[in-house]
């Protein structure tokens, strides 16, 4: 069976799902209460102990193979324009992320600026915090990292919308 990624992550979601379902319902009738004087076979829910662990086995199973799949065409199949794998471009995406924080504050700094903590000491000493980098250039590269993280995030979607591999359950 072909499939994209986000196919798969949708059918991963979907397995994941079906397993907790099949856990949850154990849980409920894997055991269940009678008091003294009732007849416990009328109380007693349905519950096929091997066949719920097999049923869970196999899920498992196919929840194994198919984050395997994705494992190894997210550390083979390169991104256009980036010329690093998807393994790679989910580790690079994060580091953008953070590059775009800091330069939106530093752009956002001004280049002086009061220290209010002083007033808190009983001084009459006024301290002012300089920028220490020119902010137009912090601007700059603000940009320049939102315009790549943006270009890397739209190459990645386009990657695991378009390119399909094989998966066999």
């Amino acid at each position: 069976m072909k499939m994209t990624s986000a196919q798969a992550a949708k059918q991963l979601r979907r397995l994941s799902d079906q397993l907790s379902t099949l856990a949850a319902k154990e849980k409920s009738t894997s055991t269940f209460l009678a008091s003294v004087g009732e007849d416990e076979e009328s109380l007693r829910p349905e519950y096929d102990y091997a066949a719920s662990q097999k049923q869970q086995a196999e899920l498992e199973t196919r929840i194994r193979r198919l984050r395997h799949a994705i494992n190894i065409f997210n550390t083979t199949t390169v991104i256009p324009g980036f010329g690093i794998t998807i393994d790679e471009m989910l580790v690079f995406l994060p580091q953008l992320t953070d590059r775009v924080k800091k330069f939106s504050t530093m752009k956002d700094a001004l280049p002086k600026v009061r220290e209010e903590r002083n007033f808190m000491r009983g001084s009459s000493i006024i301290d002012y915090r300089y920028a220490n980098y020119d902010i137009r250039q912090a601007e700059a590269d603000y940009q320049a990292a939102a315009d790549e993280l943006a270009r890397a995030q739209t190459a990645l979607d386009v990657v695991n919308n378009t390119v399909e591999f094989d998966f066999k359950f």
